[in-house]
């Protein structure tokens, strides 16, 4: 193609050049639209992480497309590339190690979009404690949506070495587990049900089907461990998608709060036994 501007006489060639830069933008354009329509149809029916990642892919594979297009055609893309590259070994250091951190969440994020530890509107718990429901996923990073209006952003090569806890996985609704203390002298039996018809009766929770297929029920209170103060119960709360955890979360904690105190059961906080001894 740059022979054919080299073949017009200066004038021309410069309009030839110009025209070219805008043909190829103008269907770097088209093309992206298309993409973002094609996938935005798709998704409609199966939307997944993998199809949100692959989208993202195919923008950056033509915007890369088009930019080498329009650097052949204005100055040559041979010579550029050499003068930049080939001219010192430092700068091509320089540029292997800064784009060593793009390449990484690139391909982490290809094997997230692969094996699917979640998938879009999970609920995830990362091993530092962060939680969050799976918004979006982009070429460098997962976008988490917290509380409120809060969004946690995480680059995918951090988060593909990061134990996680996926509280959705294999269910159309999604759960969470929760922990709560009750005092040594407590009775097992009276907190279990205390506890369990809390959960019931939140407009929030819904019972989950047994995989042996036996009725839907909801989820037992569990005896978990002993503290040093306390007793842990645990139980899991199912719900559904078009809830928000932290309403979920807020609602549950209430009524079990509300619920054992009525019921005399002691939640209780960490004791210090002071000893004193006569000389």
């Amino acid at each position: 193609m740059r022979e054919l501007f080299n073949k017009l006489s200066s004038p021309w060639n410069y309009v030839a050049m110009a025209a070219a830069v805008v043909i190829v933008f103008f269907i770097g354009w088209i093309l992206t639209r298309v993409n973002k329509k094609v996938f935005s149809r798709v998704q409609k029916n199966h939307e997944g992480i993998h199809l949100k990642f692959f989208e993202r892919l195919n923008v950056f594979a033509i915007s890369a497309v088009c930019v080498i297009l329009c650097l052949s055609v204005i100055g040559g893309f041979d010579s550029i590339w050499k003068t930049v590259l080939g001219g010192t070994a430092i700068i091509s250091a320089v540029l292997a190690f800064a784009a060593q951190d793009v390449i990484k969440d690139i391909l982490a994020g290809l094997m997230i979009s692969l094996h699917k530890p979640f998938e879009i509107g999970d609920r995830v718990v990362l091993e530092d404690g962060t939680a969050g429901i799976v918004e979006d996923i982009t070429m460098r990073h997962v976008v988490f949506h917290g509380i409120d209006t809060l969004r946690i952003v995480i680059p995918n090569s951090k988060l593909n070495s990061m134990q996680l806890t996926n509280f959705s996985v294999g269910s159309f609704d999604r759960s969470i587990n929760f922990r709560f203390s009750v005092s040594y002298d407590s009775d097992m039996e009276l907190v279990k049900k205390v506890i369990y018809n809390a959960v019931k009766q939140s407009e929030y929770t819904m019972p989950v089907s047994k995989k042996d297929g036996t009725a839907a029920a909801y989820s037992p209170v569990y005896f978990f461990s002993f503290a040093d103060s306390a007793l842990i119960m645990t139980v899991t709360v199912y719900y559904e998608k078009c809830f928000p955890s932290e309403v979920v979360i807020n609602d549950i904690n209430t009524r079990v709060r509300e619920a054992l105190l009525n019921n005399g059961i002691e939640i209780p906080y960490n004791y210090v036994t002071v000893v004193s001894k006569d000389k």
